[in-house]
């Protein structure tokens, strides 16, 4: 097993500090895969590090990285997804994504036929924000605060 503790990447707006590697990685699982990696990175602006196919074509195992920083692994809704013997099931639930410019999000979103499911708004706690929901439902909130 790999120590990805010691693991770093550069942070261009610290001048070159060290941050570790994502220890957190959402994950989404869709039923057409294919439309949802044309949505995520077609439209949102994700790019594709990693698919990994099965002989069907399902994705067992999909990186995408936001050009901003941190990464979503996705993919192919099927019983036996990361062993388990039925299907996971939905959550409510929804992914935040940090960006310097969500209103850019918004016009790619709309301009891609997405559904808004929040105008680009200010929050109470200093956020930029818009929330897209993309082909299956799955609600993506892009602002501007990048946490505590």
């Amino acid at each position: 097993m790999t120590d990805t503790t010691t693991d770093t990447t550069t942070d261009p707006a610290t001048s070159g500090h060290a941050l570790p590697k994502p220890g957190v990685w959402p994950g989404v699982l869709y039923d057409d895969i294919a439309a949802a990696r044309g949505f995520l990175t077609g439209v949102l602006g994700f790019t594709e590090a990693l698919i990994v196919p099965d002989e069907n074509g399902a994705v067992v195992h999909g990186e995408l990285r936001w050009p901003e920083g941190g990464g979503v692994m996705v993919g192919s809704r099927r019983p036996d997804a990361h062993g388990g013997t039925g299907t996971l099931e939905r959550a409510p639930q929804w992914i935040y994504v940090v960006t310097a410019d969500p209103d850019a999000v918004y016009e790619r979103a709309r301009a891609g036929g997405a559904t808004v499911e929040q105008e680009p708004h200010d929050t109470d706690y200093g956020s930029r924000n818009v929330a897209i929901a993309d082909p299956e439902g799955t609600v993506w909130v892009f602002g501007t605060y990048p946490g505590a």
